[in-house]
């Protein structure tokens, strides 16, 4: 994963690879070196996914909101213009998935592999990683 893309492409995790990485804000933030847009995808409710982002304190640059994963990968590309588009995913069901809406398909094993992120039970950031600091408070 660490191939000269010049960030050029768009980055799409199904919500069940991120379920499978073991620091999903690590994976989004060395992600964002190669890559133009990064975002999640799932068959979830959005407030499912929008939860999963705020405890990982994953920031995403689109998410699938209340549509299906095939109509949200079609509606990431139609708005993001980059030359490559690609989906981590699970299973051959997001495989067949992916190639429907014209995107390449990667497994999250393989992706964590080549991109060394680690594969295991999602853990949240360290406490202290999570604390806010506000200047405008006593």
């Amino acid at each position: 994963m660490h191939g000269d893309t010049g960030g050029e492409m768009t980055l799409a995790f199904d919500l069940d690879a991120l379920r499978q990485l073991a620091h999903p804000d690590a994976v989004f933030t060395d992600a964002r070196q190669w890559s133009e847009y990064v975002g999640i995808v799932s068959d979830e409710p959005t407030y499912v996914v929008t939860n999963f982002a705020r405890k990982h304190r994953v920031r995403q640059d689109f998410f699938s909101g209340p549509r299906g994963r095939t109509e949200s990968l079609e509606n990431v590309m139609g708005q993001f213009e980059t030359p490559r588009y690609v989906y981590v995913g699970t299973d051959d069901e997001a495989a067949a998935l992916a190639e429907e809406a014209g995107w390449e398909f990667l497994d999250v094993t393989d992706a964590a592999e080549a991109a060394e992120w680690e594969l295991g039970e999602p853990e949240p950031p360290a406490q202290a990683e999570q604390e806010e600091t506000r200047d405008d408070w006593p």
